[in-house]
């Protein structure tokens, strides 16, 4: 073989050792939060990525709560020092609007709504593509917040529905960690 394509090919093959390298295969990580509020709000959310770049699996169990629908969501700052407001805005690293979690814009921490029941318990399971654990859109060591009414997706035509859904309160928060 000629030099020069005997030396290609040995760059490349060693480029592609060296990018594998680089790339340590992804573990599937995992993350918890306990949620606490000042009343009876309480309960557990876990979030799950099996894959980088892949969605999150969010599963948790929230109690004390009014029937009907919540603002559910993941704040900037992971500080509970001045109770649930210590947390900030919602996490928001592209500076969107406010929107539902299947919008095209929308905050990375707009997760939507839980369903609490007649008896105020809400047990989910869904999945979100924006939040990761791990990257630009990293959840660890924020806070997911609990709110007392319902988000309306930013369409509500109230004068915070593009930044918090209108969601009222926070009836429950706590800071997301390493499982």
């Amino acid at each position: 073989m000629a030099p020069k394509i005997m030396l290609l090919i040995t760059l490349s093959v060693a480029s592609a050792v060296l990018v594998s390298a680089a790339s340590p295969p992804f573990q599937e990580r995992k993350a918890i939060v306990v949620l606490k509020g000042p009343g009876q709000v309480s309960g557990n959310v876990t979030f799950i990525q099996a894959n980088r770049g892949g969605p999150v699996t969010i599963t948790g169990v929230v109690s004390g709560l009014t029937e009907g629908p919540h603002g559910f969501h993941v704040h900037e700052k992971g500080d509970v020092t001045n109770g649930c407001i210590s947390t900030g805005s919602h996490f928001n690293p592209q500076g969107n609007k406010h929107g539902g979690p299947n919008d095209e814009t929308r905050h990375a921490g707009d997760l939507g709504n839980i369903q609490a029941d007649n008896t105020g318990v809400a047990q989910f399971s869904y999945s979100d593509s924006l939040i990761s654990l791990v990257g630009a859109h990293n959840i660890l060591g924020r806070a997911v917040v609990v709110h007392a009414d319902t988000d309306d997706m930013g369409r509500g035509g109230f004068t915070d529905s593009l930044t918090t859904g209108h969601a009222g309160s926070r009836v429950a928060c706590g800071v997301i960690g390493i499982l």
